[in-house]
């Protein structure tokens, strides 16, 4: 992976989520390059082959955050923390090493089992959160959709730790690929180790862009059975399929899990 520097932009930047006023991208880019990503649109690289780093994250997070009173902020919006080039770029570490110094701390989502290394630093902020995103169950096709991500049950068993160390944990449950993602037993596995389960389908409006355009070749090449079927449900959220997965869903909140997030 070639690693460059990306050229002068604000690292700490507005955030929509809820309960979060601020969002950290570390990187841009993303190494992981997995296949359906939204954030493809706006790629300036491509990711299979060069990401880029801020020249100096550490300076100049430190001038941005001197107004900025101590609050938990978001990482994992447009790229992932905890890519590959996260294990000897550090540029994620350097910013929580920032953090311990400034009184911030951190809310993150990855599909790396990465952020163990730095539980040192998470375990002594004030509510940090570490979350995993998980769509498949079966490792090769998680490859197909997904490049150069940590397996599943690696994120999982990561988490696992980190609940154990004391941190919060969450999980974004997406996208669910209508027909391929087995929804059912990645909220069994997921609902153990997590305080919140947040669950959303896949949702892509542009059928020019490279995310579907992505998909319909690995739709066209591996599920060719399947195809139609995936298509229906993407572009129709009346659909049955989304209309049964969302009252058994339901189902379970009412049988005792009542922090699933549904939104599918």
């Amino acid at each position: 992976m070639k690693v460059t520097t990306c050229s002068k932009r604000p690292i700490l930047e507005p955030c929509g989520l809820e309960n979060l006023n601020y969002q950290i991208d570390p990187y841009v880019g993303c190494g992981h390059y997995c296949r359906y990503c939204y954030a493809l649109a706006r790629a300036e690289t491509d990711w299979r082959e060069e990401v880029r780093i801020h020249g100096d994250i550490v300076g100049q997070l430190r001038r941005e955050l001197e107004s900025v009173e101590p609050q938990i902020i978001y990482m994992g919006y447009n790229t992932d923390p905890y890519q590959p080039v996260e294990a000897e770029q550090l540029q994620t570490r350097k910013v929580l090493e920032l953090f311990m110094e400034t009184g911030h701390s951190v809310s993150f989502l990855t599909k790396s089992d990465l952020f163990v290394r730095d539980l040192d630093l998470l375990t002594r902020m004030m509510e940090a959160r570490a979350s995993i995103s998980a769509a498949f169950t079966v490792d090769e096709v998680r490859e197909q959709f997904e490049y150069n991500t940590t397996p599943t049950h690696k994120r999982m068993a990561a988490l696992k730790r980190a609940r154990e160390a004391g941190l919060k944990t969450s999980a974004l449950l997406c996208p669910i690929i209508p027909h391929i993602t087995d929804v059912m037993t990645l909220v069994e596995q997921l609902a153990p180790i997590t305080d919140t389960i947040w669950i959303y389908g896949l949702n892509i409006s542009d059928r020019g862009g490279l995310n579907w355009k992505n998909m319909e070749a690995i739709l066209g090449r591996y599920f060719p059975n399947r195809k139609d079927r995936v298509v229906e449900a993407v572009f129709d959220r009346e659909h049955a399929y989304w209309k049964e997965l969302r009252s058994r869903l339901e189902a379970l909140r009412q049988e005792g899990m009542p922090e699933l997030r549904i939104h599918i």
